[in-house]
Parts: structure tokens; C-alpha cells; sequence
């Protein structure tokens, strides 16, 4: 008898009509013999209605106050899971994230995970049930709700499956696995039957959107198989592991992210330490730096150029506005026209034609490149937003195609 840790998403179970494909799912493998516990997402959109709907009664909403709402999402989808797997004479029994033992920081909209007590976990898996969890949730140290942030419900599955000693952690999706790329701008893309978690952590961190990269990260430190699987057809799905058998390519995948802002900052100041300055500055108010490049460095000025992901940039710009004086800033200016086309894979670095055959694709496309930066798994490319897709599909052609 193995434990089996099962995540759906919330398009998984959007609907009644999900929710018993879900629950013949689970009771599948839970007839085959195994312990199960799932984690499941709020239904289809509830969470961004839950959000317009506070934002509809209070133009500043307290971030504890949201938690507190948009945490029943998930509350919702467990209770209707639990009921269906009644329905098919499956015992089971939701528990929110709290009742689950999941213990976290006091970060509202960002928590993460401290401990998970599983006490009551191991109870009800003893008593032969079906343990279903709230995702994308739990409770910090002073009693309040808290929730995990974006792609939450990735996170919570793997903390458990970690803290539990799981054999897999099976995510669900609306898609049969993970791709060379998404097969929703390359019509070509191949399914993929293995990845290596280091790949994994690249693709996920790079844009590829079906694993949050926080789950990845999970996964890696603490062991935990992962396998991709459709929710709607049956298939083998793509298994994730450190030891994931891998086909001898060079390249694994090819993805982008379009969430960036740019930032050129001009100082009159002639300090050394400008970089690392604006570097811990960035770090303070927790923006998270995708690039930094110094292209001008003078006695008199000093030209660098950052990037972050969209969502940090609002608070970066207004510390640096209010730093302006302090750092001798003449010019900060902010470009979102910008994204990143990445080229994954355990072979990008070692084989020199990587880069040569991506530069020699973009520009069979006039596509014009920012900005190349470069790593142990993968290779990004700087391009106008505009050019994302084209440069995708043109860079999949050559390097995984051919």
C-alpha cells in the first residue's frame, strides 16, 4: 500500500461535472489499495471573483481580510469533493489547511509553509478515508489565515507529500504533461515522458506554467516525485524527478515570461558601491531582480539596467523614488515592452551551437535581440514583447524539431 498525494487545479473543478470526473479519479486510486490525500483548488475563477469582490466594497482592502475571504474558495471545492467520493461510496473528509496542521509565517498573500503537524492527517488515513485539503492556505502562529500566493495549491500538495513521505505527488492539470513548449503557441510541441527537477525548477522559473516554481523548488529539496497528468483523459503524464530518466537531447523545452518591467536608472554618483547598493535596496522591499547589467560606468555617471517581474515593480519604483536623493538619481525610467524567450536544458551550455542556432533563428525572423544572459540550464534571450510567440516558435523549429 503506497500514499499518493493528488493535486487538481481549480479548471479541475470548475463545475459538478469536473468535480465527479475528480472524484472517479481519486476513488480509482484509492480502490487500488493506496492511501490518498488531495489537495484541491478553489472552483474555475472564484478566487479572482472573490478579489473584485472585496475590491467592490473597500478601495484598500486589509491583507488579513482577503486571506480570510478568498480562502474559502478552497473550502468549497473540498467539502463538494468529499461529498461526491460519498456519492461513490468512497469515505472522506476535507479539512481546511489549519485542521490539516499546516503552520506558516505571518505574511499575508505570501505566506510560506513553517511545519505541518500531521497528526490529524495519519489519523483519518488510518481510518481507511480519503483526507482532502484545502490548497493555497494556512495559519500562522497568531491564528489568522493566511494564504500562499500565487500557484499556492502546487505548494501546499508538495509540502505534504514531503511531509508525509509520499510516493508521488501527482498534479492534474488540463493537459497531458509537460511540453517542449506550450502547445498552445507551438502547435509542434512534444510531450515530454520525463524531466529532471533541475530542468524542471528552470522551465517553471522561466515562465512555463504548469508548475509553480515554489512547488519545484519544494520538490527538489526534499525529494518528492512529481508526475504531470491530465484531468481529463487518461494518459501517462510526465514524471519529474531527480533521477527522472531523460531523452539525450541538449535542449529540454523552450518557454518565456511576458510578466517583466525594465528599469534604466542614471546616478551622478561616482560610488563603487552603487550596484550592490540599489542590489540591497531591490532586496529591502522584496523584489525579486530577474537581471542586472552595468552599461555605462564614467566618473561622473553611472548607467545601469534591471529587471523584475511586473508585479514587484510598483514597489521597487516607489523606493527608489523615495531613495532618489539618497542614491543621486538624475533619470529612472521603467519599460514593460520587454520579455525573456529561455532555452532549457541539461546541454544548452556545454554545446556551443545553442546559442549560435537560437541567434540564427531569431534572426531568420528579424527579431531583434535586448539582451542575452545565460546559465547552467538555459540560455534567455531579450526580446519586444511582441516577438515573444514568433521567437518561440521559431526557436522550437530549429533546436527541438529539426
Amino acid at each position: 500500500m503506497c500514499l499518493i498525494v493528488q493535486k487538481f487545479g481549480g479548471s479541475s473543478v470548475k463545475d459538478a461535472a469536473c468535480i465527479a470526473r475528480v472524484a472517479g479519479i481519486i476513488a480509482k486510486t484509492y480502490q487500488a489499495g493506496n492511501d490518498v490525500l488531495v489537495v484541491l483548488s478553489a472552483q474555475g475563477d472564484t478566487t479572482d471573483e472573490l478579489i473584485e469582490k472585496a475590491h467592490g466594497v473597500c478601495s484598500c482592502v486589509p491583507v488579513r481580510e482577503m486571506d480570510m475571504l478568498i480562502s474559502t474558495g478552497e473550502q468549497v471545492s473540498v467539502a463538494l469533493c468529499a461529498m461526491a467520493l460519498a456519492g461513490l461510496g468512497v469515505p472522506a473528509v476535507s479539512l481546511t489547511g489549519y485542521q490539516a496542521g499546516v503552520m506558516t509565517d505571518g505574511v499575508f498573500g505570501n505566506a510560506r509553509i513553517q511545519t505541518i503537524n500531521t497528526a490529524r492527517i495519519l489519523s483519518e488515513l488510518a481510518q481507511r478515508k480519503v483526507v482532502l485539503v484545502t490548497g493555497f492556505q494556512g495559519m500562522s502562529s497568531g491564528g489568522d489565515i493566511t494564504t500562499l500566493g500565487r500557484g499556492g495549491s502546487d505548494t501546499s500538495a508538495v509540502a505534504l507529500a514531503a511531509a508525509l513521505g509520499a510516493q508521488e505527488c501527482q498534479i492534474y492539470t488540463d493537459v497531458d504533461g509537460v511540453y517542449t513548449a506550450d502547445p498552445r503557441i507551438v502547435p509542434d510541441a512534444q510531450k515530454l515522458d520525463a524531466v529532471a527537477m533541475s530542468e524542471m525548477l528552470e522551465l517553471a522559473s522561466q515562465g512555463a506554467q504548469v508548475l509553480h516554481d515554489r512547488s519545484v523548488e519544494l520538490a527538489q529539496k526534499h525529494d518528492v516525485e512529481l508526475r504531470v497528468l491530465s484531468s481529463i483523459e487518461e494518459a501517462e503524464g510526465t514524471h519529474i524527478g531527480k533521477n527522472a530518466v531523460i531523452e539525450k537531447r541538449s535542449v529540454t523545452g523552450i518557454t518565456r515570461s511576458m510578466a517583466l518591467t525594465r528599469f534604466r536608472l542614471c546616478t551622478r554618483s561616482s560610488e563603487r558601491s552603487f550596484m550592490r547598493r540599489i542590489i540591497r535596496l531591490a532586496a529591502s522591499c522584496g523584489a525579486r531582480l530577474d537581471a542586472v547589467w552595468q552599461y555605462e560606468c564614467a566618473e561622473d555617471v553611472q548607467r545601469i539596467c534591471l529587471t523584475v517581474p511586473t508585479a514587484d515593480a510598483p514597489v521597487l519604483a516607489q523606493e527608489l523614488a523615495d531613495h532618489a536623493e539618497e542614491f543621486s538619481l538624475d533619470d529612472v525610467s521603467t519599460d514593460e515592452d520587454i520579455a525573456t524567450v529561455s532555452v532549457v536544458g541539461a546541454g544548452v551550455m556545454s554545446d556551443a551551437f545553442v546559442l549560435y542556432e537560437a541567434m540564427e533563428a531569431l534572426a531568420a525572423e528579424d527579431i531583434a535581440v535586448q539582451g542575452i544572459e545565460t546559465g547552467a540550464l538555459r540560455i534567455a534571450l531579450l526580446v519586444s514583447k511582441g516577438d515573444a510567440e514568433r521567437a518561440m516558435c521559431a526557436i522550437h523549429a530549429r533546436l527541438v524539431e529539426r
